[in-house]
């Protein structure tokens, strides 16, 4: 039967702050995201090896920092003085990599809504689970709408939903194994985000049979966002916040 429950989420969100525009999961992505008048943003969040929550999206740091080597190895007393902004473009030389904290700071400030990506280093999935779920109760306790909780990883979000079961959760998927309701259902989740491709009258309409929220990762295509929205889906994570209007 399809939820009735309240969805306090909008539907657009962007990823990873701003997309491209901006150096991925840094407070100037968020910064640009809001000013192209988006409300509700993706980051991936793991942690440092003195267990401080941290946006990263890769296990390791070449791609997007100066730094070498897993992210989760470090400490953030190292990881805080890596550049994570000249990568992208000399505007963002000098970014930092953000912590949770900050950002969920930024957020509860402006009033924004967040979609934390539980993004564990591999072999701390539980545990990653756990303490950014523990550390996302305690940011929002006396705020509204509490952060979407997702993950690809099933052990991270067991972890999550063991130590603070009240914060709402999505299995994010890109492919639909067998037995992905029953997984959903039996980690309490509140929304299912899928790669968009997976998205189609069918599977639509079997998530909201069995009472959870359809979301959809990454639109950047004007026809994909149609299709999404024409299917009835309730939220649509893309890069191209330029594109996109998040009023629609």
């Amino acid at each position: 039967m399809q939820s009735t429950a309240p969805w306090p989420y909008p539907r657009w969100i962007a990823h990873r702050g701003a997309g491209k525009l901006a150096p991925e999961n840094t407070l100037a992505a968020f910064k640009l995201g809001a000013s192209h008048g988006y409300r509700m943003f993706e980051c991936d969040v793991k942690l440092s090896a003195d267990g401080v929550p941290f946006l990263l999206h890769d296990a390791t740091l070449e791609r997007t920092t100066t730094g070498k080597g897993t992210g989760g190895a470090l400490p953030w007393s190292q990881l805080s003085q890596l550049d994570a902004g000249s990568w992208h473009s000399r505007a963002h030389a000098g970014e930092p990599l953000s912590s949770f904290e900050s950002i969920a700071r930024y957020c509860l400030h402006n009033g924004y809504f967040l979609n934390i990506e539980i993004k564990p280093t591999p072999g701390v999935e539980r545990h990653t689970g756990e303490v950014v779920a523990a550390h996302a109760a305690r940011l929002w306790k006396d705020a509204g709408v509490p952060p979407l909780l997702t993950s690809f990883s099933v052990e991270a979000l067991e972890g999550a939903h063991e130590t603070q079961p009240q914060m709402p959760r999505g299995l994010l998927l890109d492919a639909l194994h067998k037995g992905w309701l029953e997984t959903a259902h039996r980690l309490e989740c509140v929304a299912i985000v899928c790669n968009y491709a997976l998205w189609d009258r069918t599977t639509v309409a079997q998530a909201q049979r069995a009472g959870y929220r359809t979301l959809s990762y990454t639109v950047n295509d004007e026809w994909v966002a149609r299709h999404l929205i024409e299917l009835g889906t309730d939220g649509i994570i893309t890069d191209r916040v330029d594109l996109f209007s998040p009023g629609l």
